[in-house]
């Protein structure tokens, strides 16, 4: 018996909804940086970033997460500033051309703000409000959706923090803890969906544990975000292949990740992941 996955239904700005359990959602990666671990800075360009953005809409998307600054293990953080030049002109090229939703992959409350002016209507924070506190006011009075990701540390010192007793009950204690603040802050549970954030702050072995028991943060009910396209924590079972060579490895990360009752996966491959998720949906539907 495949775990359940209960149906959410998030207000969305302008009106829109996101529903959440029918079937998986994928979301695209759009990385505009020079230093994307998986991507090599292919998209820096932001005409190129647009272009690949529309495609991979067509390819399947569901969501397009925009970001402007690598969060790579060890990556040097960007100014406010830098990060919007970076994304500002991909976010201006989007508007109007895309009915999916767009995210902003950001910790920064001002970027989030600006992006949401721009027509975002996510939130990705990969340190679930906690690197800056003020954008859980923009979240609370934007009425924008959030993805809390579990993580601790910044990026530069971020293996200090991957110690843990049973990595699935800390990554489910901490992101209820990061939940509780934001709604202290003002911002509805209904507004948010939870990461559990693969390969931030954890090994490759506490990665694999936690999708292995992915299921188990269904306790929080609440959405859940699965990310472990291109990790590096698929090197523990394919070697080491570099990350534009583990799409295969991605593929059996995200059928895992959907049997164990995924809401959401964010990968770079959007064609073939695309296929990969409406696969595992049926398996899903079969097997209840």
């Amino acid at each position: 018996m495949l775990p359940a996955r209960p149906l959410f239904r998030i207000p969305l700005p302008g009106g829109r909804e996101l529903t959440l359990g029918e079937r998986t959602l994928v979301m695209a990666i759009v990385n505009v940086t020079p230093d994307s671990f998986a991507d090599g800075g292919e998209r820096f360009d932001p005409d190129t970033a647009v272009a690949d953005a529309l495609r991979m809409v067509e390819q399947g998307a569901d969501i397009l997460d925009i970001g402007g600054e690598s969060t790579r293990p060890g990556a040097p953080a960007v100014s406010e500033a830098e990060e919007l030049r970076r994304v500002r002109p991909v976010l201006e090229g989007l508007r109007g051309r895309v009915e999916v939703p767009i995210s902003i992959d950001t910790y920064k409350a001002s970027v989030a703000a600006e992006a949401v002016a721009l027509g975002a209507v996510i939130i990705n924070d990969i340190s679930a409000f906690a690197n800056d506190p003020a954008i859980a006011g923009v979240v609370a009075r934007t009425g924008a959706a959030a993805v809390l990701m579990h993580n601790r540390g910044r990026s530069a010192k971020i293996y200090e923090f991957a110690q843990y007793v049973d990595v699935i009950a800390e990554i489910r204690d901490d992101l209820a803890a990061r939940v509780a603040a934001a709604e202290r802050a003002g911002v509805r549970r209904g507004q948010l969906i939870l990461d559990p954030g693969f390969g931030f702050a954890k090994r490759a072995e506490h990665s694999i544990t936690a999708l292995a028991r992915l299921d188990e943060l269904g306790v929080l009910d609440l959405p859940i975000l699965s990310g472990p396209s291109r990790k590096s924590f698929l090197r523990l079972a394919l070697g080491d292949l570099p990350p534009a060579e583990r799409v295969w490895g991605t593929a059996a990360a995200v059928t895992a990740s959907v049997l164990a009752g995924a809401h959401i996966v964010r990968v770079h491959d959007v064609g073939p992941m695309t296929h990969v998720a409406r696969v595992a949906d049926s398996i899903r539907g079969a097997a209840r």
